[in-house]
């Protein structure tokens, strides 16, 4: 006697059916239905509505005003300085936190410790403390001294010539960044599995070429969110400079309202152009991560991530 596991093959004309026999061919298909989810698609589409129609009636919106000074030459000036603002400290900053990643991951006990310090420091610090003490530096420091230290000096420079109001806004934003940028920048390295590292090392590639080939296009993708994150909040946080009395675009604004007493209107032109430049960012920030989203991705364009 045999005893065999094989499963019973259904013949080619048998009706197709379940194990009780039921026909499932003729059972009529229902979509789900999700009652709930139009409820709240007509609520929102409700506010939404209600929204643009206060927009569109309500005189306190001040249309008039708004498209008056929304393309008025100050407020132009003002959003170049705003750009101005956030390219320098996204640059300074970014390559400073660079520096500070790759000696927080040195083997270096000194080297980890000054930028752990440095990191500590400037992330405890609010970014309008520190605007306000690099803009009242000349206080404590009337005149910069260049020589042998604590010995004699060369040459001195006045502190209110080489650090203007706009260079010490520049340097408060720069040196705030690159605290946060350092922990993106190392975040991003240590998320590279170290086995490709030691793989590459036994394969004889150089230090440089592990790093540009191997270490940096996977970095990229874990830092460029976050770095785009920390861009469009610096571009907003440009209008802490405000307190330094730098023409920036909120600064503008708040001149130009404190004049006429248009305050709704004009807070409104730095509100449409903050929404529009940040849309510029987020588009930029759609295509340099699409660049380095392939080689990831089945998806041939380098499009969506590979689930």
């Amino acid at each position: 006697m045999s005893v065999s596991a094989q499963p019973r093959l259904r013949a080619p004309d048998d009706e197709p059916g379940d194990e009780t026999g039921t026909d499932l061919s003729r059972l009529k298909v229902v979509p789900s239905r999700h009652p709930w989810r139009w409820v709240g698609v007509v609520v929102v589409l409700v506010l939404v509505a209600m929204f643009v129609n206060g927009l569109v009636t309500n005189p306190g919106w001040d249309w008039p005003t708004f498209f008056k000074f929304f393309t008025a030459e100050s407020i132009l000036r003002a959003v170049v300085i705003t750009l101005e603002l956030t390219l320098y400290g996204t640059v300074i900053g970014f390559a400073l936190g660079v520096v500070l990643a790759i000696m927080r991951l040195s083997r270096s006990t000194f080297l980890i410790g000054v930028s752990w310090t440095y990191i500590w420091a400037f992330r405890s610090i609010p970014l309008i403390v520190q605007l306000l003490f690099w803009f009242n530096i000349s206080y404590l420091y009337q005149e910069l001294h260049f020589g042998i230290p604590f010995g004699p000096t060369f040459f001195g420079v006045d502190t209110k010539d080489l650090i203007s109001p706009m260079g010490a806004a520049v340097l408060g934003l720069a040196l705030h960044q690159a605290a946060y940028a350092a922990e993106i920048v190392r975040s991003g390295i240590i998320a590279v599995d170290h086995g490709q590292l030691e793989a590459a090392s036994a394969l004889g590639i150089p230090k440089v070429h592990q790093f540009r080939r191997i270490i940096l296009p996977q970095a990229m993708r874990s830092i460029l969110p976050n770095a785009a994150n920390e861009v469009i909040s610096l571009f907003k946080g440009t209008s802490v400079v405000s307190v330094v009395a730098i023409g920036e675009l909120f600064y503008q604004v708040q001149v130009i309202y404190g004049r006429n007493a248009r305050v709704v209107a004009l807070l409104m032109v730095a509100t449409v152009w903050y929404i529009a430049l940040t849309t510029v960012l987020s588009v930029i920030q759609h295509y340099v991560e699409k660049r380095y989203a392939k080689g990831a991705t089945r998806d041939k364009a380098g499009w969506k991530w590979e689930r």
